[in-house]
């Protein structure tokens, strides 16, 4: 099962349109670490892709001028390519966030499909108004982050208010 976070573009109306919010998986992206810049236009992520080229030439001209090796090289820039595989998300994230959208909760679910049905189930239901808005599979489908009780709590820690 795949995480996803939830982002709202920033709206002058009190009510968001569903048809817009971005669901921003969490985990490693093979594209974009196959395909870094390509990957990083296509996401519309300008500033990454600016500092994404400033490094690769920065790193790519080091390396030269120390004299290393084509192995050397290669394996920096595919260590670069790897880097920006495992935190594609939280570039994008990042970059949404820098645009003002707001995170507005996690889902989980096996696809991204799954994941939307989830989420728009729970916020149609208004659990997302009551508790902490993130949305998680619980053992009646999808249960509100936020909304545990003590009972639920495990563990050596003491309940709060409890005596010690």
């Amino acid at each position: 099962m795949a995480i996803y976070t939830v982002h709202v573009p920033p709206t002058e109306t009190s009510a968001p349109n569903p048809e817009r919010f971005i669901f921003v998986r969490d985990g490693f992206s093979f594209w974009a670490f196959l395909l870094a810049p390509l990957w990083m236009l296509w996401h519309r992520l300008w500033l990454v892709f600016v500092g994404y080229l400033a490094l690769a030439v920065l790193l790519q001209i080091g390396l030269h001028l120390i004299g290393a090796s084509a192995v050397v090289t290669f394996t920096a820039g595919a260590l670069l390519a790897l880097l920006v595989g495992f935190e594609a998300a939280t570039l994008r994230r990042l970059t949404l966030a820098r645009r003002r959208w707001k995170n507005i909760g996690t889902v989980v679910g096996d696809d991204g499909e799954a994941a939307e049905r989830r989420f728009f189930d729970a916020w149609l239901r208004g659990e997302l108004r009551r508790s902490a808005s993130a949305i998680a599979p619980g053992a009646s489908g999808a249960v509100a982050a936020g909304a545990t009780r003590a009972s639920e709590i495990i563990g050596l820690f003491p309940e709060p208010g409890g005596s010690r």
